[in-house]
């Protein structure tokens, strides 16, 4: 599960981050390309926009369960 004391700190603000245990595996970035980067200079992924609208959200979700080390959190 993921820490939010542990989040990177290039998240946007609000419910969905990434923490540090990610591996840079692309999965939250095939779910949700609009959604989530990656950080080129350190490997990670990080939320780059908060979802905006339903199909955003959905994306987002399927991202937080396509997780394989569950690096991706929501507060909301």
């Amino acid at each position: 599960m993921a820490d939010k004391s542990k989040r990177w700190p290039d998240n946007a603000s609000g419910r969905y981050y990434v923490d540090d245990q990610c591996i840079d595996c692309d999965a939250c970035r095939a779910e949700a390309p609009d959604n989530f980067t990656r950080n080129d200079d350190n490997g990670y992924s990080y939320v780059t926009k908060q979802p905006a609208d339903g199909k955003q959200e959905a994306q987002c979700k399927s991202a937080l369960e396509a997780c394989p080390v569950e690096a991706i959190g929501n507060d909301g």
